[in-house]
């Protein structure tokens, strides 16, 4: 009997029934739903044809709500994105407005405040990287240490930066929401920092009537390693999330993390998942890479619940 657990993520690549019906079959245990994308509207559809085909099957597949969570975006731009080189100049508004080549705004208005000279700020899963140059009112005026494309909506990360972020932001909250009506069984919080996130979270769920919903706390940046021990100590299991906790921290670092999870969990007696880039070749070819499947072996070795696929 197969011990270690599988996520599998529905969204527009899985949408039919028999789609559905054969993932099931092959060993799906866990549904998860991603919130960073979709309408609720599209959600409830994915949810609807999800408990179709899992009643027809009498499976007891569990569904996750994965949350936005409070990250970092860009605004918009005239021309949907820009090419930056190096040494150029690109000033972080705090208002909203149409970025270009010279200013974009940010979603964080706040940001001002926890940075400094000599920050690094990383865009688009880290491919970009600007340091700070100065703040003058309010703005962040930044250098391009590493060119490449930004554009709409591109992710930020602020790398050894102790953010001041909310927890929970409008959008969760409303997503919560939506996972208690339609009857979750585990939410994933998304860039949890500090114990008191998932505190917040529970509390959010308990004033909803949504109690038995499972937290599980995703671990993807070093603010959230330094607290883990706290972290698992009030979550119901942890994620680590390699996508971002490899930008937030240097790459070679994320497999040592992930060993120090996995270990730390194990002696809590809590559930662990290890996620992303998990047979991320196999969007495209019907074969594993022989990395990917060491890449597996090494997760089950060292002791993870579950692996989720995504992508």
């Amino acid at each position: 009997m197969r011990k270690t657990k599988i996520i599998c993520t529905l969204g527009p690549a899985v949408e039919s029934e028999e789609m559905l019906r054969e993932l099931m079959l092959k060993g799906m245990d866990v549904a998860r739903l991603n919130f960073s994308h979709g309408s609720h509207e599209e959600h409830k559809e994915r949810v609807e044809r999800f408990k179709k085909v899992r009643d027809s099957l009498d499976l007891p597949i569990p569904l996750l709500i994965d949350t936005k969570g409070p990250e970092i975006r860009l605004g918009k731009f005239k021309d949907k994105e820009v090419k930056l080189k190096k040494d150029d100049k690109l000033v972080l508004l705090n208002e909203d407005k149409m970025g270009d080549k010279k200013e974009a705004s940010i979603s964080y208005k706040d940001l001002y405040k926890d940075v400094k000279k000599g920050s690094s700020i990383l865009i688009n899963d880290g491919l970009v990287e600007l340091v700070v140059e100065k703040i003058e009112d309010k703005d962040i005026h930044c250098t391009v240490v590493n060119g490449g494309i930004i554009g709409d909506n591109k992710g930020v990360n602020v790398p050894g930066i102790d953010l001041h972020l909310p927890p929970l932001t409008e959008k969760d909250i409303e997503d919560i929401k939506f996972a208690i009506d339609n009857e979750f069984d585990f939410i994933a919080a998304s860039f949890v920092r500090k114990a008191s996130d998932v505190i917040e979270i529970k509390k959010n769920l308990e004033e909803n009537k949504g109690q038995d919903i499972k937290v599980i706390a995703k671990i993807e940046n070093r603010e959230a390693i330094e607290n883990a021990d706290e972290i698992i100590e009030v979550s119901d299991g942890i994620m680590i999330a390699r996508g971002d906790l490899g930008v937030e921290i240097p790459v070679e670092e994320v497999p040592i993390v992930q060993k120090m999870l996995i270990e730390k969990c194990y002696k809590n007696g809590k559930p662990v998942i290890t996620a992303t880039q998990m047979l991320d070749s196999m969007i495209r070819n019907p074969r594993p890479t022989r990395a990917e499947a060491s890449d597996i072996a090494n997760a089950i070795y060292d002791g993870t619940s579950v692996i989720m696929l995504s992508g």
